[in-house]
């Protein structure tokens, strides 16, 4: 609560800082708004939310559309529902252990040995965990679809080069996450991720994380 406190009190003097300098008043981060958005995410137990999640590299990029169920305490479920090639693809992270199959046929279950942050760094709950838990982070403001929006900033554990910062859009007046952006430690983008039908503390079966696993790779 200590850390929640000190990121309310750093929202109000970015927000008497920037009246001081002239910004205007859309360039002003509301301590009001700011406390709700971060009340909101730090009492998330469970989301569900669709989402497209598109992957840039140096050449080409891939672009996913998915279901997300994930709980605070860590387990998720991501369930990929395009393009065709894909979809039906599942993985499914219990807590203890990460798995892969295809819901569509009876394929072999796949048992992998560690997160990848590509995946795991998609997910709301994994960008408040380092939000709340680091000092390296900032508030800002910007807009998504026409809406005004609260811009949380964060470096990323390790030292990835891709996988450097993250910045999460949050609506001002519904408070639901709409847009994640992952950049790489130059300041370029590597994974974009769009939020939609955003949906807090919903009911989770525990059944969901778990699969019966069939054979191990």
């Amino acid at each position: 609560m200590k850390k929640y406190y000190i990121f309310i009190l750093t929202a109000i003097i970015l927000a008497v800082f920037a009246t001081g300098c002239g910004a205007s008043e859309a360039a002003v981060v509301d301590p009001s708004t700011y406390e709700k958005i971060i009340t909101k995410l730090s009492e998330m137990e469970t989301y569900r939310s669709e989402a497209s999640v598109q992957y840039i590299s140096n050449k080409n990029s891939n672009t996913y559309r998915v279901i997300q169920y994930n709980k605070m305490s860590g387990e998720y479920r991501i369930e990929v529902i395009s393009p065709e090639q894909s979809a039906g693809n599942v993985t499914v992270f219990d807590g203890t252990t990460i798995s892969q199959f295809n819901k569509r046929n009876e394929g072999r279950i796949f048992v992998l040995a560690r997160e990848d942050m590509a995946r795991s760094e998609i997910l709301v709950t994994s960008f408040i965990r380092n939000y709340l838990d680091s000092t390296e982070t900032s508030v800002s403001v910007g807009s998504f679809d026409n809406g005004k929006c609260t811009v949380l900033e964060v470096s990323l554990p390790g030292e990835h080069p891709y996988l450097a910062t993250a910045k999460l859009w949050v609506d001002n007046k519904d408070l639901v996450p709409v847009k994640l952006v992952i950049y790489d430690s130059e300041g370029g983008e590597r994974i974009v991720v769009i939020y939609e039908n955003f949906e807090y503390n919903v009911e989770l079966a525990n059944d969901i994380f778990h699969v019966e696993t069939n054979e191990e790779v």
